[in-house]
């Protein structure tokens, strides 16, 4: 479905409730099948989230979760455990060719039975669940946080534990802490002591507790670029967030200040308001939270600022290439970016050009993240429901503060 918006301008106060977070939601869901005394509140409702629970209670022989790389991955851990099951793990054309040879090669050297169905190093993956007795494995610490956080959910189910040894500068860092954080919550021991992170063995997670999960950062983040992009004074307040969050996006109210954006804490709600205007250029490192440089290069873009954001290795990987989707899609704007494998510096720009038809390439975020440009000119998203993966209800969302917008 494509949709048009408008030129628009939201209301000078309004509020928005935001669903759990993705990342939280996924790790926890594992987590209650490992462990099912404990209950959930606040799942995500996005399409990751729903095709994660699916999987988690199917007995069928093929387990197709489309997307959901979140999903692939800490699945392809969790089946490698469940003694006696055999599962073809399989998802969409682009899922067939996101790599998953790192998380693999870890898992069979904890004694894993895993091969590939089609291509080497990729999905779909047929696995046969057994009994790991070993402990030690040694990862490249560079690569997806999410290889990592598949193996530390099950670890604690592993007979002997596990040592995870990190080979190198560790990105990410925030998603790791939340996996153990999130362990931690349900009893299970763990250490991150430099570069070795250990999970000791626990059968025995036996404390019925309820766990609420807190709403998605990188959902907010759609927020934090809307109210940079409006007239001073302009409020959003969201909930449900608190101020020490586990979520490494949350970095968006250090680095939305930039933008005139104040913060404000209140009982699980966050309040953003548009104190200043700003034009100075940004640059950002972004190794620890990749998942929004979408939404703050679109931000700098329709702001008409420079930016230069490193530390953006993950983002060739995802549900698209992300930095060349980026580069595409603004140019199409008239902008002018420039990426490496790793980076993308955005040059200044004065003008916008109106009613380009943006490319959603299966990707939530480039949906989510180019809808602000709405409120400096009219613009086209294609595929626009792709945003289901992480936030079903964003368009009713944005129409409730105010964006006008059609079929």
């Amino acid at each position: 479905m494509q949709i048009t918006l408008q030129k628009s301008e939201v209301l000078k106060t309004s509020s928005v409730k935001i669903t759990g977070s993705k990342s939280e939601s996924n790790r926890l869901l594992l987590l209650k099948a490992l462990y099912p005394v404990f209950n959930l509140e606040n799942v995500s409702n996005s399409d990751d989230s729903n095709l994660m629970t699916n999987a988690l209670v199917t007995d069928a022989d093929v387990v197709d979760i489309h997307h959901a790389g979140t999903a692939m991955r800490f699945l392809t851990a969790f089946f490698s455990t469940q003694e006696g099951r055999e599962v073809t793990l399989t998802g969409s054309k682009r899922m067939k060719e996101r790599p998953i040879k790192i998380l693999v090669e870890a898992l069979q050297a904890l004694g894993a039975d895993i091969t590939y169905a089609e291509n080497e190093g990729f999905p779909p993956l047929q696995i046969k669940g057994k009994k790991l007795t070993k402990n030690k494995v040694s990862l490249a610490a560079n690569v997806s946080s999410q290889y990592i956080s598949a193996l530390l959910l099950i670890a604690s189910k592993l007979e002997n534990g596990l040592e995870l040894t990190l080979e190198g500068e560790i990105t990410s860092v925030p998603y790791i802490k939340m996996t153990l954080s999130l362990l931690d919550q349900i009893g299970v021991e763990t250490s991150f002591d430099e570069n070795v992170i250990t999970v000791k063995p626990s059968n025995n997670v036996q404390e019925a507790k309820t766990l609420v999960v807190e709403s998605d950062w990188s959902s907010a983040s759609y927020y934090f670029s809307i109210v940079a992009l409006s007239h001073i004074g302009t409020e959003i307040t969201l909930s449900s967030y608190k101020e020490a969050s586990l979520q490494g996006d949350s970095v968006l109210v250090d680095i939305y200040k930039h933008f005139g954006v104040e913060v404000t804490f209140g009982e699980n709600a966050v309040t953003l308001k548009k104190v200043r205007l700003n034009v100075a250029p940004l640059e950002l490192d972004l190794k620890n939270a990749p998942d929004i440089a979408q939404t703050i290069a679109v931000t700098c873009f329709a702001m008409g600022i420079s930016c230069d954001l490193t530390g953006l290795h993950t983002l060739k990987i995802k549900e698209t290439d992300r930095l060349v989707a980026l580069k595409t899609e603004i140019e199409k704007l008239g902008g002018d970016v420039e990426i490496t494998d790793k980076s993308l510096y955005l040059k200044p720009s004065d003008s916008i050009n109106e009613m380009v038809s943006i490319a959603t390439y299966n990707d939530h975020r480039m949906a989510m993240a180019f809808a602000p440009i709405a409120l400096r000119a009219p613009v086209v998203i294609e595929d626009a429901m792709v945003v289901s993966k992480s936030y079903p209800t964003f368009w009713e969302d944005l129409k409730a503060i105010g964006f006008k917008i059609s079929e």
